[in-house]
């Protein structure tokens, strides 16, 4: 594969990337709110089961990347964790969304970034740079002051909202840690 062909393939990449998120996002609050759909977790599990099968038919049968077999119970249990996260994360913003509009579920995921800085000095003690921090104050304070004045606040939904946020910043955090050591 040349370069140029290589670039095209990895932007494509991206773009099918975003509008899929961008895409789902929008059918989600479609479904939950504006639909009356009112099972979020449901729409949850048909997100993951779909994700699976597509991921199934990309890895066993397009051979896009190579299967990897769980080689122990560590591994085993160790992935086990993240999805059960990143699964729970998916389910809170699912949950929003019924309560929410999409615009302010997205700001408020905004502040995704302070909860990473948060949860990586707690659980790694690694501090970042002041200036990383400092920059960290206007995005948390936005969100703060957009919360006070969102006409279509509801504290259930922005519990739920901050839970997923928080719970995708965890999964970051926890797969630096899971995934850097051996096995």
């Amino acid at each position: 594969m040349t370069s140029k062909t290589q670039a095209l393939f990895i932007l494509s990449l991206i773009t099918l990337w975003y509008a899929s998120n961008i895409g789902v996002l929008l059918l989600n609050k479609f479904l939950l709110s504006n639909y009356g759909f009112r099972f979020p977790i449901f729409l949850t599990m048909c997100h993951m089961s779909a994700c699976a099968v597509l991921s199934y038919i990309s890895i066993v049968l397009l051979k896009i990347v190579p299967l990897q077999r769980i080689k122990s119970r560590s591994q085993f249990l160790r992935i086990a964790t993240l999805s059960t996260v990143f699964c729970g994360s998916v389910v809170g913003g699912n949950i929003s969304l019924r309560y929410l509009p999409v615009s302010f579920n997205q700001a408020v995921g905004a502040t995704t970034p302070f909860f990473t800085a948060l949860f990586a000095y707690f659980m790694t003690l690694k501090r970042e740079a002041w200036v990383t921090y400092g920059a960290l104050v206007p995005v948390v304070a936005g969100v703060v002051i957009a919360s006070g004045g969102e006409p279509s606040f509801h504290l259930y939904g922005f519990i739920m909202c901050i839970s997923a946020t928080a719970a995708r910043a965890f999964k970051s955090v926890l797969q630096g840690i899971l995934l850097s050591s051996e096995g």
